[in-house]
This record gives structure tokens, C-alpha cells and sequence, in this order.
């Protein structure tokens, strides 16, 4: 019988709750101050996401979204921040895939804004104009991500001559 079931062998309804959001773990770096703010502030901005998800208990997960943003300016590193914004979901009645695109795709959607908001906070402490990123589509990210494992799990063709 699967734990999606009950006695009766009726489906579970599906229950999600956001139970805690938080950051993780955050840096700020500025190398070049003071003399990064004496040029003209033409940066070129890299941003990298990365989310894992684990399980913490019964029904429970813990999602961490992380969030890397490198700012050059004249090809010098103007700023770094590596914010890690993670939060702990219930979710009971998912079947497995629904559960991974959860995790890997719905969540990341929901703790997105607030990494969004750390990383403009940071990088405004640190004397640089406001940064605000662009809004990310896990969903597009989460299909690559599971057309990528295909593409690996499939057996390379054997070659003989």
C-alpha cells in the first residue's frame, strides 16, 4: 500500500505549509573599496543558483535556494554576495515526482524573492547602487535540470570496429 493512501485506500489529500523561512548563510565581500566607487559603475553582473532540498522529518524538507552574484567593474571585482535562503516545508500526499518538482521547482519559487531582497540589501549597505535580480522560472530550470539527468542516465552507444 502506498504511504499516499489510507486504510481505505483513498488518496491523501495533498497538504503543503510553509513552516519557517530564513537565511542560511550569507557573505559580502568589496575588494576594491574604496577605489571601486571613483569609476564609472558600468558592472558586469554574473548570477548563479543552485537549490537542494533533504528531508528533516516526517513529511518535512528542508529547501536551500543559493544565490551567487559576482560584480566586475572594469574587469576588477567590484562585490560578491553568497546569500543561502532556506526554508522548511510540510508536504504529505505527493506522489514522488510531484514531491521532487516540489522541491525542486515550487519551493525554490517561494524562498526566490526573499534571497532577492538579502542580496539588494547587501550590496546597498556596501555603498553600490541597487541591485535587484531579474525573476528567476525554476519551472523551465527544474525541466532542463531532469532533461540533464536523462541525457546522463542514458547508456552511450557501443562503438566496435
Amino acid at each position: 500500500m502506498s504511504d499516499e493512501q489510507n486504510q481505505a485506500g483513498e488518496q491523501t489529500p495533498q497538504q503543503f505549509e510553509i513552516q519557517k523561512i530564513f537565511v542560511k548563510d550569507v557573505s559580502f565581500e568589496a575588494p576594491g573599496t574604496p577605489e571601486t566607487f571613483t569609476l564609472e559603475w558600468q558592472p558586469e553582473v554574473n548570477v548563479q543558483l543552485n537549490t537542494n532540498a533533504r528531508t528533516i522529518g516526517d513529511k518535512q524538507y528542508e529547501v536551500v535556494l543559493s544565490v551567487t552574484v559576482t560584480a566586475k567593474n572594469d574587469d576588477k571585482n567590484a562585490f560578491l554576495v553568497e546569500v543561502q535562503q532556506a526554508g522548511v516545508f510540510g508536504m504529505n500526499g505527493f506522489e514522488q515526482d510531484q514531491l521532487n518538482g516540489m522541491l525542486g521547482s515550487f519551493c525554490p519559487d517561494i524562498l526566490f524573492p526573499y534571497a532577492r531582497e538579502v542580496i539588494s540589501d547587501l550590496v546597498t549597505r556596501g555603498g553600490f547602487p541597487q541591485l535587484l535580480l531579474a525573476p528567476v522560472n525554476f519551472d523551465a530550470l527544474y525541466q532542463e535540470h531532469l532533461k540533464q539527468q536523462a541525457v546522463q542516465e542514458q547508456p552511450e552507444p557501443v562503438t566496435t570496429h
